[in-house]
């Protein structure tokens, strides 16, 4: 009997043997030189759906993954089987997988052997990692919808955001897997390495958050590093969620801001060694006035001036919304220096 693994190593060890899934599940296709050709995930004849027979084990261009050219989906071999199997549960998919790869199959050429192709623990770094290269810019998708219903309508240089269509979330450890769209933000060292990242499960027609318990998750080594737009120079801004942090954003697009995730992440991060200003864009709440103060107080301690921003309602996605762009920017301008208002501000 097989071990149980991460769908992740599960994705990766069947894209070792794409051919063979191929072979096994899509057997209306065919092979055609590095791609697998058929009509959908369910099998049908065709020629829109090509799978990679060759690449990387995982990331961009990854063995095992596909583009359905006729509806815009893509995914990876446990699809393939979850949808020409007609299976539901994702444990009845893995299960399916792990019986699969027990069989003896010949190893393909070329087979990557570097620590790409090891397993990543589930929740570490290394899967943060692997989730964002699979998720696609956030521009056209149900994520930029999400954010237009917040009012956040600029996504310029938001490329810490990126879209999948496929989340899987997991309820706690006896339900089972549930698969929904999910915006995906990568969470960044000083060094802009990548070393987590925070998942917001979405509606399926972007409308709002999914209808489940938690539709927001982190994963990976988050304490003292962010979620960053821009590159944090002399002045920062930073704030708890990434909708609180993109709605000043709206009137302030070229200020480097910083998202901690949680009052207690953002009374914890680290300053950029240039850093002589920060703004500390505070949530109107106990924990939002603990996080303040903290931060303020470490900041102050070290000689970085800290300014504390506040909202009118209880935070500035609050203000956006309910406010418009118009008084925001006029609340903003009046809690700014004003050389940062004359650097930064949009008219």
């Amino acid at each position: 009997m097989m071990p149980r693994h991460s769908a992740s190593e599960l994705a990766i060890r069947l894209g070792r043997h794409a051919e063979a899934v191929c072979k096994q599940y899509l057997s209306s296709g065919h092979r055609a030189g590095r791609y697998w050709i058929v009509g959908d995930a369910k099998n049908a004849p065709g020629r829109s759906m090509y799978v990679r027979l060759t690449g990387p084990a995982s990331g961009k261009g990854a063995a095992g993954k596909w583009t359905d050219g006729a509806t815009g989906e893509y995914g990876d071999l446990l699809d393939v089987i979850r949808a020409s199997l007609g299976l539901v549960d994702f444990e009845d998919v893995a299960e399916e997988a792990r019986r699969f790869l027990s069989l003896p199959h010949p190893e393909p050429e070329n087979t990557p052997t570097d620590r790409a192709a090891s397993p990543a623990p589930s929740g570490s770094s290394e899967a943060s990692r692997r989730l964002f290269a699979m998720a696609q810019p956030i521009g056209g998708t149900l994520a930029a919808i999400y954010l237009n219903g917040r009012a956040i309508t600029s996504l310029i240089g938001v490329t810490a955001l990126r879209y999948h269509p496929r989340c899987y979330y997991k309820p706690d450890k006896h339900s089972p897997t549930e698969i929904w769209p999910a915006m995906v933000a990568a969470v960044t060292d000083l060094a802009g390495r990548q070393t987590g990242a925070h998942r917001t499960w979405l509606a399926p027609d972007g409308s709002g958050k999914a209808p489940i318990e938690t539709p927001r998750r982190a994963m990976g080594d988050l304490l003292g590093h962010g979620v960053r737009f821009g590159v944090a120079g002399e002045v920062l801004a930073a704030g708890e969620g990434i909708e609180t942090v993109l709605s000043p954003r709206m009137v302030l697009p070229h200020m480097p801001m910083l998202a901690a995730l949680s009052a207690a992440h953002l009374a914890a991060i680290l300053f950029p060694p240039e850093l002589h200003r920060l703004y500390v864009l505070r949530d109107r709440d106990p924990a939002g006035d603990g996080a303040r103060d903290s931060l303020v107080a470490r900041a102050m301690s070290v000689g970085i001036e800290a300014i504390s921003v506040s909202p009118v309602r209880g935070d500035f996605n609050d203000d956006l919304r309910w406010r418009g762009v118009d008084a925001l920017r006029a609340a903003l301008k009046e809690q700014l220096r004003p050389e940062d208002v004359s650097w930064f501000m949009t008219a």
